[in-house]
């Protein structure tokens, strides 16, 4: 009997028309979308001159005052982010105030100061602040008292630098990040930033205060950010002195920071515990009369925050109160739509809400997360220009919701946008909103004497710790050459070319989607296709997976030999059981005997010439109907590689998609190197190199990846010319039988592909011993590679063969005192923990520097304390099984012999329903030196070591005697750190700030060195070669006279060569 699994509920967006409206938005076609937005956002001939004529005026006032501004505008404008200088000044911002240890910030500042010219910008800007910041990048001391005139001294830099060292740099570029931070952030504290806001011209403005912080990684975080929300709201309502929520301050609440685990696949979970804090700080603002909005998120969690929104919004305890704010973010494709459900939450609670609507904060990450996930479109708008257009068509349908549904609130720093705001509005009551240190000039005037708007100043609050994050992604977006902040005060840039309308500019266009900015399908054209994905934030999916998946697991499974086409399905017959319940039967499997091997090789053998004689474009069509094949059956595959391999959701997904990408990626490197090549040579002769299958290669797979490495292997051996015999994993082979099955069906001859499962003591060394093979490829562990090698060295008869071998690793990850904790905590925990720890690339031996060990510590066992453990159906597992009982075991007496030495740092608690299945919790253990482990330990079991900075030389050498070369992580935002680090440790792999895991084919070859194998990389361009031998063949053109092309050859025609 299938094991059950949770089955998810959507019940409130399935069954609200406006919900389910506005779904149909996600990732629509952006034609479609911007052509039904156009006729929102278009004005008439006269407003349009109303509003480029009042643009023209606000960007000379901007610029009149921009002249004479300080700050961190001038330095900005100064040191572009297109320049080497300001990226360098990116990285200090992010970094510098991180590191714990003077020695590693000395090698920061020396990294990255001595890559930019700073010197060179000293005495050319208008702005002495930015005079000061270039001496006081070089110089220590003279940033900070910006009143009093440096004497500039060009002659002398050399020798300044020379003589005061990193050490008083260091102290310079600190104070220059506390001016940075004075110019972003309101105040350390609360207190703090409510005293400024009365002081000089920061009393026209209103306020909304931001408790600095990213998403909660811990419970103690969300504890934590929650405290300090409600620290917040007292202090700013009892500063508020009864304003009320619109003329009042109020407090921005973002709702990743105040739960650990703020993701769609934690929904449930989410709104159990999420809507009753959310509730809670919302009381505590009505009780002070305050306003509270809350923050914009990803797309992916845009349903979640909805459904957490619309149960705190709905609340009885909130009657009455009419601060309840959020933000909307305009590129998303679903903010036009978004509003109907806003108004219509609105109306049925018979309250005002408080509507943020700004552009958005997380572009780039939304486009770069849908290509990787090979999702069909985008979220978001890809040109700026249709954001623009989007803005203001949100903007016409939020003032027009009548009196009583939105106080309208309008987040822009574009003089055009304001300006188109002021026409949309007329009379009616708003505010502007911007953030604290940015477009300054601008809304002095729309906030001065003649516009006499108001405008609402978005206040970051919090230690230069929690700034940082948030900093750099306001640089990032107001320094780069796209912002209106940065254009608006670039005299170079023409006034009219910024009082241009973005709708008539849309409308022109031919294609509204960004030429440059390819569909994620179409992202590696072309060359091939790029592997679908499947969007696992969008309910209806996971809804019509669970649906699949039950009716999959109902079905009966059955695998065994499969010879020359014919299945062959004897007795005695297997049980294959579910990792996550030993009860659950997933199918059968009969094992293949020494005469279905004998047949088999005999078949193949005989096939090998006409396969290797078809034309590899026909073989090459073959994997692309395979592709295609294995994505129409995603569904099936994918629920089977639940059941038989463990694998959760993502996992399983992931898996398929890189199957098919194996598959496109071979078929176009064969057509590109099976193509015979000419060669030079002296002229009257041709020569030519072409590549040719080998005869019969054995493909043996492991049970880690069933689908994806069994698939990549036999698929690069068929593409080159080679009939295959596969020999499947024991524990998965229903999966492989499936896959084979798929290949037959896309135009694999069935003489030339034989599935033959059954025991590596037996079938595998009959397959491996045979003479009648010409060549092995094999994943697995690293003592069978080297039976394998023994037998095929031994073999009396037969070819000398080819032997592709990728084993496992004692994988590394070194972690400096200058990363960032929160990502090196996430991708640790993805590259230990991700897929059970049962990935050949897992990290086993994480090195922490000691300056940041505890720290780090901390965070990754608090984020792991959240990580689901449990049946991998389940769409909220993180972590499902170990493949049988017999992996349990082994980490099981692993953990003992640590347990008994008082070594354990960490080990998760199993949950009840996990005593019928694999399940080894996540475990972290302290270790010495990476010396002390005899082998490598395949599961979630990850082994600690403490290291002082001077000791890395060492700690590299350590790695590298362990005789293995797979994979290697290195976290540093020091860049010489980095080169040393790579250059010395040898691994095939190597990772720089991310996580270890998941290579992707074509881009990340994947294969390593030593213990960990032969080479060549799987899904790399060499990889094919290996299955081929190469043909030279040399014709002497004049054997049949004399040498017609050179006797040819008129005079002229060499004097012009």
């Amino acid at each position: 009997m299938a094991t059950s699994f949770k089955i998810e509920n959507y019940d409130s967006i399935f069954n609200d028309p406006l919900r389910q409206k506005m779904l149909g938005y996600y990732r629509a076609d952006e034609e479609t979308v911007v052509r039904q937005l156009l006729p929102h956002a278009k004005f008439d001939a006269a407003s349009l001159e109303k509003i480029k004529s009042r643009t023209v005026d606000l960007i000379e006032v901007v610029r009149q005052k921009a002249s004479e501004r300080t700050g961190l505008g001038a330095f900005l404008q100064t040191y572009q982010l297109s320049t080497g200088e300001g990226i360098a000044l990116m990285c200090l911002a992010e970094a510098l105030l991180r590191i714990p240890d003077a020695k590693t910030r000395d090698k920061l500042i020396r990294d990255k100061i001595g890559s930019g010219d700073w010197g060179s910008y000293t005495g050319k800007s208008e702005s002495f602040f930015v005079n000061a910041s270039s001496w006081g990048l070089l110089l220590t001391g003279r940033v900070v008292n910006l009143r009093k005139t440096t004497a500039p001294m060009i002659s002398a830099l050399g020798h300044a630098v020379a003589r005061l060292g990193e050490p008083v740099i260091r102290a310079a570029v600190e104070q220059v990040m506390q001016v940075m931070g004075q110019q972003f952030v309101m105040g350390e504290t609360i207190a703090e930033a409510l005293h400024r806001a009365e002081i000089g011209d920061n009393r026209m403005y209103r306020y909304s205060y931001d408790m600095l912080g990213e998403a909660a990684k811990t419970a103690k975080d969300a504890e934590r950010y929650f405290d300090a929300y409600r620290r917040g709201i007292e202090a700013v309502g009892a500063a508020a002195k009864g304003r009320g929520p619109i003329a009042g301050p109020g407090i921005s609440v973002k709702l990743s920071a105040l739960h650990p685990r703020y993701e769609f696949t934690q929904r449930t979970r989410v709104l159990r515990e999420m809507t009753e804090k959310l509730v809670e700080l919302c009381s505590a603002a009505k009780r002070h009369n305050i306003n509270l909005c809350i923050d914009a998120e990803e797309s992916e969690r845009l349903d979640l925050s909805f459904d957490v929104i619309e149960r705190a919004f709905s609340s009885r305890e909130l009657q009455g109160w009419y601060g309840f704010g959020l933000a909307l973010q305009a590129y998303s494709k679903r903010a036009y739509s978004a509003i109907d459900w806003l108004a219509e939450l609105s109306r049925r609670n018979d309250r005002l809400m408080m509507l943020r609507l700004v552009k958005g904060a997380y572009w780039d990450a939304e486009v770069k997360r849908s290509q990787e996930r090979g999702l069909p479109a985008y979220e978001v708008f890809t040109r700026k220009a249709t954001t623009d257009m989007s803005y203001l068509a949100c903007a016409r349908k939020i003032l027009g919701c009548g009196d009583g549904v939105f106080y309208p609130q309008f987040g822009t720093h574009n003089a055009y946008t304001v300006s188109a705001i002021l026409e949309l509005a007329g009379n009616r009551d708003f505010e502007f909103q911007r953030l604290h240190g940015m477009a300054d000039e601008l809304y002095g005037e729309v906030c001065g004497p003649h516009y006499k708007k108001n405008c609402r100043v978005y206040a970051p609050v919090g230690s230069h710790e929690d700034l940082l994050a948030y900093l750099v992604r306001r640089l990032l977006e107001n320094g780069a050459n796209t912002s209106f902040v940065y254009k608006i005060v670039d005299k170079s840039v023409a006034v009219q070319d910024l009082a241009h309308d973005p709708v008539s500019y849309v409308e022109s266009l031919e294609v509204k989607k960004h030429p440059r900015i390819p569909l994620p399908k179409d992202l590696l054209q072309p060359e091939r296709e790029n592997s679908m994905g499947l969007d696992l934030s969008n309910p209806q999916n996971v809804v019509q997976f669970q649906t699949a998946m039950q009716k999959f697991r109902a079905e009966k499974y059955y695998a065994g030999p499969i010879v020359s086409g014919q299945k062959l399905l004897t007795a005695p017959s297997s049980p294959i059981v579910n990792p996550a319940n030993n009860d659950d039967i997933v199918g059968y499997c009969s094992n293949a005997s020494l005469d279905h091997v004998r047949q088999a090789l005999q078949a193949a053998k005989r096939a090998c010439a006409s396969w290797g004689a078809t034309p590899v474009e026909k073989r090459a069509a073959c994997l692309e109907v395979m592709a295609r094949k294995l994505e129409q059956n995603r569904d099936k595959l994918m629920t089977l590689l639940i059941a038989e391999g463990g694998k959760t959701w993502n996992d399983a997904l992931g898996e398929v998609r890189e199957a098919v990408d194996f598959c496109y990626y071979y078929a176009a490197n064969a057509k590109r190197e099976f193509t015979p090549r000419p060669l030079l040579g002296p002229t009257g002769e041709s020569n030519q190199l072409s590549l040719h299958g080998r005869g019969v290669f054995v493909c043996i797979s492991p049970w880690n990846f069933p689908l994806a490495i069994f698939l990549g292997q036999i698929t690069a051996a068929l593409v080159a010319g080679n009939c295959v015999i596969a020999k499947p994993a024991e524990q998965t082979p229903l999966i492989a039988a499936l896959a084979a099955e798929l290949l037959h069906q896309s135009g694999i001859p069935a003489d030339v592909l034989h599935l033959i499962p059954g025991p590596g003591e037996t079938i595998g060394a009959a397959l491996t011993g045979s003479a009648l093979i010409d060549g092995v490829a094999f994943t697995g562990g690293t003592d069978t590679a080297r039976l394998i090698n023994k037998s095929l060295s031994e073999r009396n008869h037969g070819a000398i063969v080819p032997f592709i071998a990728e084993t496992g690793g004692q994988n590394a990850m070194i972690v400096d005192s200058s990363a960032l904790p929160e990502q090196v905590v996430n991708d640790v925990i993805t590259s230990s923990f991700q897929s059970a720890g049962q990935r050949c690339s897992a990290l086993r031996v994480l090195y922490l520097q000691d300056d940041t060990y505890d720290k780090i510590l901390n965070m990754l066992i608090g984020a792991s304390k959240e990580l689901v453990i449990g049946n991998p159906a389940n769409f909220n597992t993180d972590i499902g099984p170990q493949i049988d009982k017999e992996a349990c075991d082994s980490l099981r007496a692993h953990r003992d012999q640590f347990q008994q030495q008082g070594r354990v740092l960490f080990t998760a608690e199993l949950p009840a329903d996990c005593k019928n299945g694999s399940f080894f919790a996540p475990t972290v253990v302290k270790l010495d030196s990476i010396s002390q482990l005899d082998r490598e330990y395949f599961g979630p079991f990850l082994h600690l070591i403490r290291y002082k900075s001077e000791d890395l030389g060492r700690i590299c050498d350590d790695i590298n005697n362990t005789g293995f070369g797979l994979t290697f992580g290195v976290h540093s935002r020091i860049q010489e750190t980095i080169d040393f680090i790579t250059n010395r440790v040898q691994a095939g792999n190597v990772y720089v700030n991310r996580n270890m895991i998941g290579a992707v084919v074509g881009s990340q070859p994947f294969g390593g060195m030593g213990l960990s194998g032969t080479g060549p990389k799987a899904g790399g361009p060499n990889y094919l070669h290996r299955f081929a031998f190469e043909k030279t063949v040399t014709v002497d053109l004049t054997a049949s006279g004399g040498n017609a092309t050179l006797l040819n050859l008129s005079e002229e025609k060499i004097a012009n060569d």
